[in-house]
């Protein structure tokens, strides 16, 4: 029974670590018009007069979003 049980939480450990971490980002636009990269993390910005421009799954297409929404003139 002890081995049923230690084979057991051995897999459910492997479980839990191969799935994958997942962080979005998001791009903030504040009240003044700059941007700024966000992490999703449930805590979202202090207050109002801030709206999500983008979201992305990793901070590199974040940065991206970014720079086109300041290319587009969306943000400063």
């Amino acid at each position: 029974m002890k081995r049923l049980v230690f084979a057991v939480g051995v897999l459910a450990l492997g479980f839990a670590a191969s799935t994958p971490a997942r962080a979005d980002f998001s791009v903030v636009r504040f009240e003044l018009g700059f941007c700024r990269i966000w992490w999703n993390n449930g805590i979202n910005p202090i207050g109002a007069g801030w709206a999500r421009v983008a979201t992305a799954p990793d901070f590199t297409s974040a940065w991206a979003a970014q720079d086109a929404a300041v290319k587009k003139g969306k943000c400063k």
